[in-house]
């Protein structure tokens, strides 16, 4: 993975010398008269103490930190696509606890109030029966799902957790600028800030008596299990993300790890008799709670959204019969409806009986006749956003048009809007346009103001609500943006709220009453998981024996000046060029049309294998599909083995950004690449649960294996060469199987092709011998799971058992004669074609009876919203 473009450090010891506050605008650390706001001077004291050389580090150090922990957030566009790492500012944002209680009060009244509203939208609509709110407002919207209404929440809660959106006007007083109430993203990105600063500065982090924020976390999964269905003992709880490809997997990730829930896509679960299952490996479990982060309208293709293949058929009607809570409620994005502010603070006295605590930006929705006058009488100073209809069906933001600026559009565009406005004023919606308050960034060597948000958390508990004591802070990445979004490319910031006195550090894990072992329910494995974990297996194997293989090859290519076909060591180079082309199905390669004139000059073709991203079976092709695997179940892998993945990552990164021209230095990037290939496979050896999971990444790399030696075998022994070739081509096996140390140890006779077919065809206890594959494959085939239907022996089984008793029988003297002509030994040939075929059969039988591939569920639904006959 890249280094991250982490704010550069400052050179300047003087921090805040240049610093000066946007005009018109307030700013976070200094005053308008030029003074440190006094929560901020003990940072910028600590980073003038550290230096330029001191920030540099930390900045480097904080560099690593996001790269090997894979901290991703995809920007829609950016080349690098998933792998883009997080962006992150050194400097933290500083709040006072005393002002941060007035905050936090704000906040939970909004909390509490949006979820009353939510409760009378899809209830008895007195909102809208009492004139509070204009019925058009609700219903005409696309985000108002009419299905989910009368839908009774457990407890009453249907809005388990919210976000805003703040920023401070220039009379330093907060203001909303956004609600996130269907799956708010940023509590897994502050947590993964807050993990790097406390590393990065310590003694800072720990003297500025911070608030933690593992509390908050400990009280959404108290929330979650409080209000599942069943039991407190027996609740399952799952995270359901859109999948890898959504901007923020790397979150989604990152939550279910750190909350012990299980990740799953909507092709995990399924509903039956009224209920949410997950698809697990011959079982159905019962799911009690989704914490969801795929938006409303993409949960269920039966009553929704029909093209969705995010969400699962059924999933309205589980909530509906009162089996299943959604974190949250299917239907709350409504609340996000931007001209809702408009009407808050009526609707908060008649609630709530009191005035709203935390205001939002003036709003105003040209619906009602007085807005809509103010709006065109003003408008030049507003920003403009048209609203979705609900025969759009798509409630996703990303769908609706953009904010509309009319003081900055051209005359016959500005002409154009007034004239859409007067002609549908219940579509818009406006608001007044105000400057953010700014925040100091580490910029270009030194600090700079930029415009700040701040998005606030928080989660439903028995009594209320709580609040994260922090939050996710982002700073746009010049002066001028606005709104400061992370999809524009702003920077992150962790946000400490400062205490009097030193917080007591807290663990997720509650603390025990009894000292009897809780009973553990182990995360299960879906189809789609165990899928993943298959080919991580066969992808991390397949790429160590393609490192393995060019490496040898290179060397012996380079142990001659020149390379003239005709000399007597082409036949080993042949032979294992020719092995390179058979094992990667790189066709024609050395072995199809033109390859006499690839094995005259074989650079280009050995240069392509290991740069060129494009070449099909080649190492990067691997590497990126190994990358693909393992980051589709990263909640899987452990950090270090993630650190690993990273690695490799970077490694390729390199080889594909900047090739080597030479293979001598292709040499130099494989060796450094097959060290972290070995650790990977030792830490899912040694450090994974040996669950289901790791018997099928186990399996995957088993059959990889024992299809690269059965390759291999066929390429370098089943051609008959003379005495010195053949001691080449054995050497080289050796080598490439890492098998020489012990062949040299156990035959004292020189190098034979007899005894490298006992060592690495038959020997069971060679752990690079095709024996061993087989005799792994028995046990690991044998402990995979069940179905109930399943008698005797599967397929698999069947296949394995077949395969290693033809080994077991098999005389090696018989395997090495050649045919009477000489050239060919016929029966290794056979037996070596037929066991290559067993172990594809072997694949394609697990595959079939455990990997499940979904069709389109059909909705009921016609894309209208009318039912479908």
């Amino acid at each position: 993975m890249p280094v991250p473009d982490l704010a550069p450090f400052p050179e300047n010891p003087g921090l805040v010398d240049a610093y000066s506050p946007l005009a018109g605008r307030y700013d976070e650390m200094r005053t308008a008269d030029g003074e440190v706001r006094p929560q901020w001077q003990y940072l910028l004291d600590a980073l003038r103490t550290l230096g330029p050389a001191g920030i540099e580090e930390r900045w480097r150090e904080a560099s690593r930190l996001i790269r090997d922990n894979g901290v991703t957030y995809n920007l829609h566009g950016d080349p690098q696509g998933v792998s883009r790492p997080w962006q992150l500012d050194l400097l933290p944002l500083l709040i006072r606890s005393d002002e941060w209680a007035e905050l936090e009060r704000g906040l939970i009244q909004r909390a509490e109030l949006f979820n009353l509203i939510l409760l009378d939208l899809y209830g008895s609509r007195d909102l809208i029966r009492t004139g509070l709110l204009p019925a058009e407002l609700i219903d005409g919207n696309a985000s108002y799902l009419i299905a989910c209404h009368g839908i009774e929440v457990a407890g009453g809660r249907p809005l388990v957790q919210y976000a805003a959106d703040l920023t401070r006007l220039p009379d330093g007083h907060w203001r909303v600028i956004g609600d996130r109430t269907q799956s708010p993203m940023g509590a897994g990105y502050a947590l993964e800030n807050r993990v790097v600063l406390s590393r990065v500065l310590p003694s800072l982090f720990r003297d500025s008596h911070v608030h933690r924020l593992a509390g908050f976390f400990r009280s959404m999964r108290r929330t979650l299990t409080r209000l599942a269905p069943r039991v407190a003992e027996h609740a399952r709880i799952v995270v359901l993300t859109p999948g890898p490809q959504n901007e923020a997997y790397f979150e989604h990730a990152y939550l279910a790890n750190y909350l012990g829930y299980t990740l799953v896509q909507g092709g995990d679960l399924s509903v039956r008799d009224g209920a949410l299952w997950l698809r697990t490996l011959g079982r159905l479990e019962r799911i009690d709670a989704v914490l969801r982060q795929v938006n409303d309208l993409w949960c269920d293709p039966l009553e929704l959204r029909e093209d969705s293949m995010l969400g699962v058929p059924g999933m309205l009607q589980a909530a509906r019969a009162g089996n299943l809570i959604l974190a949250n409620a299917l239907g709350s994005g409504i609340l996000e409806h931007p001209a809702l502010a408009a009407f808050l603070p009526r609707i908060c006295q008649q609630l709530l009986g009191e005035s709203l605590v935390l205001s939002d930006i003036p709003t105003w929705w040209c619906g009602d006749p007085d807005s809509l006058a103010r709006v065109l009488n003003s408008l030049d100073s507003l920003v403009v956003k048209p609203l979705p209809s609900s025969h759009l069906m798509t409630g996703d933001r990303s769908a609706g048009p953009s904010e509309l600026f009319p003081g900055a559009m051209e005359p016959a565009a500005r002409a154009a809007l007034i004239k859409a406005i007067q002609a549908n004023p219940g579509g818009y919606v406006a608001r007044e346009r105000v400057q953010p308050s700014t925040a100091p960034a580490l910029i270009d060597q030194h600090l700079e103001p930029r415009p700040s948000v701040l998005r606030t958390f928080l989660i439903a508990e028995e009594d209320g609500y709580a609040v994260m004591p922090g939050g996710l802070g982002r700073v746009a990445l010049n002066q001028e943006t606005a709104p400061v979004s992370n999809q524009l490319g702003g920077l992150g910031k962790d946000v400490w709220v400062l205490a009097s006195e030193p917080e007591r550090q807290e663990s997720l894990l509650a603390a025990s009453d009894t000292q009897t072992p809780a009973v553990v329910q182990e995360s299960t494995v879906s189809s789609r998981v165990a899928d993943n974990l298959f080919w991580i297996g066969r992808y991390a194997e397949r790429a160590e024996g393609l490192v393995r293989l060019l490496r040898i090859t290179i060397f012996k290519f380079s142990e001659r000046a020149d390379y003239p076909l005709s000399k007597v060591t082409s036949s080993c180079l042949r032979s294992l060029l020719e092995a390179l082309t058979n094992q990667t199905q790189s066709f024609p390669g050395f072995v199809g049309a033109g390859a006499d004139e690839r094995l005259r000059n074989p650079i280009p073709e050995l240069l392509s294998l290991i740069t060129d991203p494009a070449r099909l079976g080649g190492l990067p092709r691997t590497l990126e599909a190994l990358g693909q695997a393992a980051y589709s179940v990263r909640e899987r892998l452990s950090a270090d083995t993630w650190r690993i993945v990273s690695d490799i990552e970077g490694r390729l990164a390199n080889l594909t950004e900047h090739p080597p021209s030479q293979l001598s230095q292709a040499l130099d990037e494989l060796d450094p690449l097959v060290t972290s290939l070995v650790a990977f496979s030792g830490l899912t050896q040694e450090n994974m649960t040996h669950n289901e999971g790791w018997h099928f990444l186990e399996t995957g790399r088993r059959l990889e294996r024992g299809s690269a030696i059965a390759s291999l075998l066929h390429s370098t022994l089943v051609p008959v060469a003379g005495d010195q070739e053949e001691n080449m081509v054995i050497e080289a096996v050796l080598g490439i199987t890492d098998s020489l140390i012990t062949y040299r140890r156990r035959y004292h006779a020189g190098t034979r092709v007899g005894a490298l077919l006992d060592l690495v065809l038959q020997d069971e206890g060679n752990p690079r011998a095709l024996a061993y594959q087989l005799a792994m494959l028995e046990r690991l085939v044998a402990e995979l799971p069940r179905g109930d239907l399943v008698v005797g022996r599967t397929t698999a089984e069947k296949l394995v058992l077949k395969s290693l008793t033809g080994i077991r029988l098999t005389e090696i003297d018989h395997l090495i004669q050649a045919h009477k002509q000489g050239t060919r030994r016929v029966v290794l040939a056979k037996m070596l074609g037929e066991l290559s075929t067993e172990l594809a059969a072997i694949s394609d039988a697990i595959t079939a009876q455990y990997f499940r591939h979904e069709e389109q569920p059909h909705s009921l639904l016609r894309r209208t919203g009318t039912p479908a006959p």
